[in-house]
């Protein structure tokens, strides 16, 4: 527990040295002698001293004094490189010379930059994001950072790629969260402003652990310093491991925040119906306090959870919020459960747990399972249309982007990468369900094309009535 804690104080996520020789060593390999190889949050040095293989014996003490340089800020990790460097035949006092404990994100060593050679970046920085460093005392030094030219910035490896940027380095490797790319407003100020000054030329994305003690999703990114300061379209050659292994070509433009896979997004904000149905989630304890009465409802409570099932009660309600409960017959599922009936999408909560709504006693969670509440009112044939649509264009989206405007969950076995759907991409595609503006016979077709899964149908009318 205490190694835990310790890692989540740091933010640290070692790498193993088979990631380096795998995806960075090949790439670096013929550039050896043309650079001072950096890792400015190095940990044990599983980024560079590999490096040292490559080097031969007689002529390795002379390349590490002048190509690699190691940085930690926690002593006993710059003791635990010292000793690797040893491993590959570097003397103790030499390598204490290179291998030096330091806060670079306060204190950036700026004397590389007057050294023989231009600095190459490889590192793993730190993740530890700012709602995290708020709530926990023992992370609370770290709000230091994140003020004057730091201000807005939602992470420390966020803060690692600025601190780059300004020392004008023009080569890095970074080995960062995936939220980085994919991420909505986490990550939009840092690459809105990285993004004007660097490319990536390379990326490998990881949908499967590589870590020991963290369900991040990472990815390696490539960066090369641009000719020229400029906010411009861009593409470059992506990676992608899960089961699998796919190519595919991104591309980053700054009208979208340089957001990789926003095929959803772009489909949800400009086909948006002209007379959206208004949704509303969560059935609280509080609005069940104010509207208190003798009509008995079943519900599950979604904050008490057995490990197998959700608690059931009843509630006792006046007929208006007893007519709510009962009229709103959906809950959003945010989280695939792992089995190909139990993607994230709309469901009926009867048919999942047979009751009639589902209570927030105590605090709302994006995770558990959240009824909906739709205005103005449809009736049941109505919702289930409304389901189906909104289930099939999830999946059509999901094949379609390979889930990447999702947020990847948690590893398992299961057959898919398991997703999180969030609250406002929710929102979004039931906005363009056209329904109220429809006329009798255009409903008739729309449930014809959902009932029979007529997914490019169903987009084309979707597009032909915004």
């Amino acid at each position: 527990m205490k190694s835990i804690n310790k890692r989540r104080t740091y933010g640290e996520h070692l790498t193993p040295i088979q990631i380096f020789k795998k995806y960075i060593l090949p790439e670096i390999q013929n550039q050896l002698y043309n650079y001072i190889w950096v890792d400015l949050f190095a940990g044990k040095g599983n980024l560079i001293l590999p490096i040292l293989e490559l080097i031969p014996q007689n002529k390795r003490i002379e390349f590490f004094r002048k190509h690699i340089y190691l940085f930690d800020i926690q002593k006993k990790l710059v003791k635990l490189a010292i000793q690797n460097a040893m491993k590959y035949g570097i003397p103790k006092e030499i390598a204490e010379q290179n291998i030096i404990q330091r806060d670079t994100i306060k204190y950036y060593p700026e004397f590389l930059l007057n050294l023989d050679f231009p600095v190459y970046h490889i590192t793993n920085p730190p993740y530890l994001y700012i709602g995290y460093i708020v709530k926990h005392k023992e992370t609370q030094k770290y709000l230091e950072y994140f003020v004057g030219k730091n201000k807005g910035y939602q992470d420390l490896y966020q803060l690692g790629l600025m601190n780059d940027l300004r020392f004008n380095i023009n080569k890095m490797i970074y080995i960062i969260p995936s939220n980085f790319l994919f991420g909505y407003s986490i990550s939009n100020k840092i690459r809105n402003d990285f993004f004007k000054y660097y490319k990536i030329s390379k990326a490998i994305i990881f949908e499967k652990e590589i870590f020991e003690y963290t369900g991040t999703n990472v990815i390696i990114c490539y960066f090369e310093r641009k000719n020229k300061p400029e906010h411009k379209i861009f593409s470059f050659k992506g990676t992608k491991i899960n089961k699998y292994i796919q190519k595919k070509i991104y591309t980053l433009s700054p009208k979208n925040h340089y957001r990789a896979g926003n095929v959803f997004e772009k489909f949800v904000n400009e086909f948006k119906a002209n007379s959206p149905l208004k949704i509303n989630f969560y059935l609280t304890l509080e609005e069940v306090e104010q509207n208190k009465g003798n009509l008995k409802i079943n519900v599950i409570d979604a904050n008490k959870f057995n490990g197998k099932e959700y608690q059931k009660s009843q509630i006792y309600v006046n007929k208006k919020l007893y007519n709510k409960i009962k009229s709103n017959i959906l809950f959003i599922r945010t989280v695939d459960t792992g089995s190909s009936n139990g993607k994230a999408g709309l469901y009926k909560i009867y048919d999942i747990f047979q009751v009639e709504g589902i209570l927030v006693s105590r605090a709302k969670y994006r995770t558990h399972p959240i009824q909906i509440f739709i205005e103005p009112l449809l009736s049941y044939e109505e919702q289930i249309i409304l389901m189906n649509y909104f289930n099939l264009l999830l999946e059509y989206f999901r094949k379609k982007t390979d889930s990447e405007f999702l947020t990847t969950y948690k590893y398992s076995n299961s057959e898919y990468t398991r997703k999180y759907l969030g609250l406002s991409q929710t929102k979004k595609l039931i906005y363009t369900f056209p329904w109220l503006k429809l006329t009798k016979k255009e409903k008739t077709y729309l449930k014809f094309l959902i009932t029979n899964k007529e997914i490019n149908k169903i987009i084309t009318f979707i597009k032909n009535h915004k």
